[in-house]
């Protein structure tokens, strides 16, 4: 498993960029995310913050996507931090695990929303039924990097 894209965006609603490089910081996210700062669109009182740290997805989940929607998004229009090749969640689960100097702990899934589908004017929900990625919370704070290995 490899560490293939890093996405953050300064605001909800806005549109998301690629980093080669970020901080993540325990119980806050990546640094200059917008849940790192409590802007995202679901930094709600009412929501556990927890799992909001980071949202990971698979590299192959955006072909399946595209293929389900017949479009052609990119994996910033998908929304999730992380983009992982070969991303395999059973292992991951139960373990703790790490990219780059950082520690990771899958919390729960992290299923496609009506809000997406509304953003990007295609159903979303159709397109990532069951393979919209997990969250997962930062058990110890360091840099990851495209490319860099996941260790579990």
């Amino acid at each position: 498993m490899t560490l293939h894209a890093i996405i953050i965006g300064n605001e909800a609603k806005k549109p998301l960029h690629y980093v080669d490089s970020i901080k993540a910081i325990r119980m806050k996210g990546l640094e200059d995310d917008r849940y790192f700062y409590g802007k995202g669109t679901f930094n709600k009182p009412q929501l556990s913050q927890n799992v909001r740290e980071i949202s990971i997805i698979a590299y192959e989940t955006l072909e399946a996507c595209n293929s389900r929607l017949e479009t052609d998004l990119d994996f910033l229009d998908l929304r999730r931090n992380l983009v992982i090749r070969n991303l395999d969640i059973e292992a991951l689960s139960d373990n703790i695990f790490t990219i780059g100097s950082a520690k990771f702990r899958i919390v729960r899934t992290c299923p496609p929303c009506r809000y997406l589908s509304r953003q990007l004017d295609v159903d979303i929900m159709l397109g990532l039924k069951y393979i919209g990625g997990v969250r997962a919370t930062i058990v110890q704070s360091g840099t990851i990097s495209v490319n860099d290995e996941i260790i579990y």
